[in-house]
């Protein structure tokens, strides 16, 4: 279910405009105190004013419900919050209703899950909150075998689900997850690095629990249990430029990476994976982005550090991204 995103005419930004200012009226006067000798000299005519500057196009995107609902057109965003915002005015529902969106999809798949960047034709579709449930989780391994990420907004949910792990053996968790508590305490606003480490500090043999809220499904997307390959996870739509949008700070108008930043981005998004245990296509981006131009690994560790500095990555990581930087530089991926 696809449709193109419309352009309006209006500012997307403010402009100056400028006035041109006629010259003041100057006098000529005669010789002083010869009143009636004096006269006026006409003023100069106004110049014409500046023609209007052209105004830049509006962004306008076009929005469903995934489970179903009208098309809403919405605008005017720079952010993710912002985003959840406007979707949530179009619909009247509360921007806490919504947990993640796809592009150009209802379903929940995870390979068009919307990231850092909306490609200017895409349609964006809002997964809300639909049943809770609560499973009791005995972890058997180190790992529980989930992929987690998050919504930029506060809510951490599961990206994929490894086969054969504890948590596949568990049918009513599924890929879309929003994970609310763990053992009845809430991590709503953990960001989903932050609920990862807690999952795998939870003891092995011990029993805990989890809360999910799966996302609301139309009733096509009954007894889904999706797990989306790596290959072309959060593959672009076609189109010259995207809107980048960021966690923190606002969105802008870019173009869209080359066949090099995109290999470096995914390959960044992997380790994030095999490292922490989250995928995030955003923070890999940002990551890449540091990365670029940095002469020796100790350049790139400062530039990350004064981005990322909460994330406390481990030096082995740092090696492995700066490794990865050089592999797509040189052609090797």
């Amino acid at each position: 279910m696809d449709a193109q995103m419309q352009q309006d005419s209006q500012n997307l930004q403010p402009m100056q405009n400028g006035e041109a200012m006629s010259p003041s009226p100057q006098d000529s006067t005669g010789p002083p105190g010869d009143e009636e000798s004096q006269s006026t000299v006409p003023s100069a005519p106004p110049l014409p004013p500046d023609a209007a500057p052209c105004p830049r196009p509006k962004l306008v995107f076009h929005t469903q419900l995934a489970h179903g609902s009208p098309t809403g057109r919405i605008h005017g965003f720079t952010n993710v919050r912002e985003l959840y915002a406007k979707i949530a005015e179009v619909f009247n529902i509360s921007p806490s209703e919504i947990l993640f969106c796809t592009l150009n999809s209802h379903k929940v798949d995870m390979q068009k899950l919307l990231g850092g960047q909306i490609g200017l034709e895409d349609f964006i579709f809002a997964h809300v909150r639909g049943e809770t449930k609560e499973v009791e989780v005995i972890k058997t391994e180190d790992a529980l075998g989930l992929t987690i990420t998050d919504n930029g907004a506060g809510y951490a949910f599961i990206k994929r689900i490894k086969e054969g792990s504890t948590i596949d053996r568990i049918k009513s968790v599924c890929v879309g997850d929003h994970i609310e508590a763990i053992n009845d305490q809430s991590i709503v606003g953990c960001r989903h690095y932050e609920v990862a480490k807690m999952l795998k500090e939870q003891p092995r043999g011990t029993p805990f629990t989890l809360r999910l809220v799966e996302p609301k499904k139309a009733f096509d997307m009954i007894g889904q249990r999706t797990r989306a390959p790596k290959s072309s996870e959060g593959k672009l739509s076609s189109g010259k430029e995207t809107l980048r949008l960021r966690t923190r700070g606002s969105a802008s108008l870019e173009e869209i990476p080359s066949e090099l930043e995109d290999a470096a981005i995914r390959k960044v998004d992997d380790l994030l994976e095999s490292y922490m245990g989250i995928r995030d296509l955003e923070l890999a981006t940002t990551i890449v982005e540091a990365g670029k131009n940095k002469k020796n690994p100790d350049d790139f560790a400062e530039a990350l550090d004064s981005v990322l500095g909460d994330f406390g990555f481990p030096d082995v990581f740092l090696f492995d991204v700066w490794g990865a930087l050089g592999d797509v530089k040189n052609g090797r991926l």
